[in-house]
């Protein structure tokens, strides 16, 4: 679970994020979207606890970001959109590093089942800086899924993938929806939002134009003027001509589904 309350991050001249509040329960995924400088990439720095916030609460599973910072990091993990990985170590020795890190015994099966999902068993002995910018993505994405969080965070995760690694890293995040994963993506691909995403909101100027199902915010718009409008991408233009609605925050429960999870994500974190 994650959830933000009356969330605010400010800098000397200028409010990033303002007042938000919002929900993500497990199972579900949010589509966070909006202009350039909207409080998309801010918002999630915070909740992963890079960067400070200034006022209000972040809390993953319960745990706060500023009061448990540690308990935080444990169960959430961070893509950003331009990784930044060891440039001397292989794509193997960062998810062993990873596995470390994070006190995860016996990760061999696992590493190879990811790097089979993202086509990087060839580059196993690889330095990272030998990789291409689309499999420097790929490795950042396998090390966020080999710590099982249950919170994940995706800025702009379809940065420099190719079709069939977009195919297969929208397969992994509703999987790990399936499996009880609270997931949040920043994205201006909205196409992609739509496909995958159970829930969307929409940020203008560090206020949330909109936050609910996709379903919702499509519902509201077929019985107006603005009936023709049929796709996320359509309605998101329109919807950047509204009003802020009102910080009605929460999200309807979704129960995770751990009949097919295996036993990697049915251990209790």
């Amino acid at each position: 679970m994650i959830r933000a309350e009356s969330f605010s991050k400010s800098y000397e001249k200028a409010v990033a994020v303002d007042d938000l509040s919002f929900q993500v329960n497990a199972g579900q995924v949010l589509g966070l979207v909006g202009r350039n400088g909207a409080g998309k990439t801010t918002t999630l720095k915070s909740i992963a606890g890079i960067i400070p916030l200034s006022a209000g609460r972040l809390l993953v599973d319960d745990f706060e970001v500023t009061a448990d910072p540690i308990a935080v990091k444990q169960r959430s993990a961070y893509v950003p959109d331009d990784p930044h990985l060891f440039n001397d170590l292989t794509v193997e020795q960062h998810l062993l590093f990873t596995a470390g890190v994070y006190g995860i015994e016996n990760p061999h099966h696992e590493i190879d089942r990811l790097l089979a999902t993202f086509e990087l068993l060839d580059k196993r002995h690889t330095a990272a800086s030998g990789l291409s910018r689309g499999m420097k993505q790929k490795l950042a994405i396998s090390c966020a899924l080999l710590q099982q969080p249950s919170a994940l965070l995706l800025d702009e995760p379809m940065t420099g993938l190719d079709p069939q690694g977009i195919r297969n890293l929208k397969a992994t995040i509703l999987e790990q929806a399936k499996c009880g994963t609270a997931i949040i993506i920043s994205s201006h691909l909205l196409a992609m939002v739509e496909d995958i995403c159970s829930d969307v909101m929409i940020l203008e100027n560090g206020k949330r134009k909109f936050f609910g199902r996709i379903e919702e915010l499509k519902e509201q718009f077929a019985g107006d003027s603005n009936s023709e409008l049929r796709t996320l991408e359509e309605i998101y233009f329109a919807t950047m001509e509204m009003v802020p609605e009102s910080d009605e925050a929460k999200l309807p429960k979704a129960e995770p589904d751990d009949s097919e999870c295996g036993e990697r994500f049915a251990a209790e974190k």
